[in-house]
Order: structure tokens, then sequence, then C-alpha cells
């Protein structure tokens, strides 16, 4: 399949925190160390790829922080 011509560069998603997780990952970007290191070596739909990879990661992490969320205190009752 060709390449789609694109006007503009796929932005790096670097926020400037740069730590990883217990698993690997960037806690700012969610990129793993060879997508972060290979990042200017990767062509555009690759780039796209690792920002799919990205959106699915930080899902996930949503998912999670919602299941492990406690739950809402109960209201006292009046009576």
């Amino acid at each position: 399949m060709a390449e789609q011509l694109e006007f503009f560069p796929v932005p790096s998603p670097c926020r400037g925190i740069c730590q990883a997780d217990a698993r690997g990952y960037c806690r700012g970007c969610l990129r793993s160390r060879d997508e972060r290191f290979n990042w200017s070596k990767f062509s555009d739909s690759e780039k796209r790829e690792v920002l799919r990879l990205c959106r699915q990661r930080y899902m996930r992490l949503q998912r999670a922080a919602k299941h492990s969320a406690p739950p809402d205190p109960e209201q006292p009752s009046l009576f």
C-alpha cells in the first residue's frame, strides 16, 4: 500500500516528563523505550501507528484507574 502524501510532519507526543513506569512506558507520552529512541527514524505511517498504540495504552490506564477508584461514600440516613 502506498503511503499517503502528508503536508505536515507527525509531531512527537513528548510532554517533557520522561520517566519510565514499571512496564517501561514513558509516564508522559506512553511510548516504549524503542519508540522514543527511534522516533526520528520512523516514517509518518509508523509514527501514526505509535500514536495509536499510545492512545490504547492511555485508554487502558483510564479504565484501570476507574475500576480501582474507591466507591463513593454512602450518605448516612437522616432517620
